[in-house]
């Protein structure tokens, strides 16, 4: 208490009288001081002890306590003459310039995963360029799909037939390529980069897409010179944007014995969580749940629970803000809402949210993750 008395002073006159004091009379200062609600400081919490901290998270958040720090880190330690942040190992004063991130290898990469828009006849010619470098000039250990190796045009391709024995393939849902793929090259649009991050349900390499497709939000780099930018790349000398991913988990209805009818499916997702009302016509009703605590019920066609990167996707298009990928927060947009009081809202990032059926709801409701995995979710699912 002794180390924020400024809190409890209304002027410096007030303070300089209070630090004049003996520490037996500080008390008794304090309690002639007219009580007012206004002077109790919110930093008090820090102080009090750890049963009392833990009982009044639990009256903020009900049964979900947060685990981790929600707000950014702070580059100001000290709060006015007396008051500054208590320093413990967990704290994290060093903030680093997004646009200074760098990519370093502790070892040569040798392998290398190349993702390429399927059914798109154009991207056949920058996909065989592209392998065949990689394979002869590079010596590179590539990996493709092998539904890329079932399309009957690359026969007319004659340079690719010695490229092709020595790609190693794999197929998406049976393969496990984890551990296995020091980097990605893209070549399309969004739609392929976002394959490419649900093939990697951990941590994902880093990924370089070549704008090769309709839409070019997440893919900066031109083919023209793709030589000299896969270099740039192989040698270190290359920016990281790092982007963050949703993860989702899906929690069907308990039987009677209390057992769940399937086991939980936990999706990453780069883009955007959809929930729908699917083919019904009637309006789907949601209820939205925050760290335990029930936010609002929309009543509408749905709702999209997106990333900052899925913030220019379908939920820029539903009335949305964009949202800088830098910046920790999950975006939450209602989709045509039959109410005029809910509008797109941004929480932070490391929340937990729950959407379930509203128990007045007239119909099941749809979801997706990336515009995959479509399923329907019924009462008492989540």
């Amino acid at each position: 208490m002794l180390s924020i008395d400024s809190l409890w002073c209304g002027s410096v006159e007030e303070l300089s009288t209070l630090r004049s004091c003996k520490p037996a009379e500080r008390s008794e200062y304090r309690f002639r001081r007219r009580s007012s609600k206004s002077l109790i400081p919110q930093a008090l919490l820090h102080a009090l002890p750890d049963t009392q901290v833990r009982s009044h998270r639990q009256r903020r958040s009900g049964t979900w306590p947060r685990t981790r720090s929600l707000n950014a880190p702070s580059p100001i330690q000290q709060f006015g003459p007396c008051g500054r942040i208590m320093k413990n190992s967990a704290m994290v004063m060093q903030i680093q310039d997004p646009a200074s991130q760098r990519l370093t290898w502790y070892k040569p990469p040798l392998t290398v995963l190349v993702i390429k828009k399927v059914h798109d006849a154009t991207i056949l010619t920058p996909f065989v360029q592209l392998v065949h470098w990689l394979v002869h000039d590079k010596s590179m250990v590539v990996f493709v799909e092998a539904a890329v190796l079932d399309d009957t045009l690359l026969k007319e391709y004659g340079d690719f037939t010695s490229v092709r024995e020595r790609l190693m393939t794999f197929r998406a849902g049976t393969d496990d390529l984890t551990d296995k793929i020091d980097f990605i090259i893209c070549l399309g649009g969004d739609g392929t980069l976002l394959h490419a991050s649900s093939l990697f349900q951990q941590s994902v390499p880093p990924v370089m897409a070549f704008h090769l497709g309709s839409l070019g939000f997440l893919t900066p780099f031109e083919f023209n010179n793709f030589q000299d930018q896969v270099m740039n790349v192989l040698e270190g000398h290359a920016a990281l944007t790092l982007r963050s991913r949703l993860q989702c988990v899906v929690l069907r209805k308990t039987t009677e014995d209390g057992k769940e009818k399937k086991k939980p499916t936990t999706i990453l997702v780069l883009n955007e969580v959809v929930v729908d009302r699917g083919p019904s016509p009637y309006l789907s009703n949601i209820d939205l749940f925050l760290d335990g605590k029930h936010i609002t019920s929309v009543q509408g066609d749905g709702l999209i629970v997106s990333t900052p990167t899925g913030s220019t996707a379908y939920a820029v298009a539903a009335g949305a803000s964009m949202i800088h990928p830098s910046v920790p927060a999950i975006m939450v947009t209602p989709i045509c809402p039959h109410s005029l009081s809910f509008r797109p809202i941004v929480v932070p990032a490391g929340v937990e949210l729950k959407i379930a059926l509203s128990p007045e709801a007239r119909n099941a409701m749809w979801v997706s993750f990336d515009g995959r995995n479509r399923q329907a979710l019924q009462h008492g699912d989540r």
